[in-house]
């Protein structure tokens, strides 16, 4: 399925299933807010993600492997003599 703007974001429809009980009282927080049920859950959702997502690494990250494993252990010999002029 397509996303589609929901307010300023772009989101994406999805099917949840939610036991009777949690989607009762679902229903009745949103009345007591004053918003719909989906907003709720979109909410919810949010925060768990950034609660639980983990942090994103910068795309530099791994980008000059070396193939090669002991380079820590060689950091000191490997990089003897950098920044000195010849």
């Amino acid at each position: 399925m397509l996303p589609y703007t929901y307010g300023m974001a772009k989101v994406t429809r999805t099917t949840v299933y939610l036991d009777r009980a949690d989607y009762e009282r679902l229903k009745v927080m949103a009345r007591a807010r004053r918003r719909p049920p989906a907003a709720l859950i979109r909410e919810a959702v949010a925060e768990y993600a950034r609660r639980h997502g983990g942090r994103r690494l910068p795309k530099s990250v791994g980008a000059g492997r070396s193939g090669r494993g002991d380079l820590s252990e060689r950091a000191e010999e490997l990089l003897a003599g950098m920044g000195r002029s010849s």
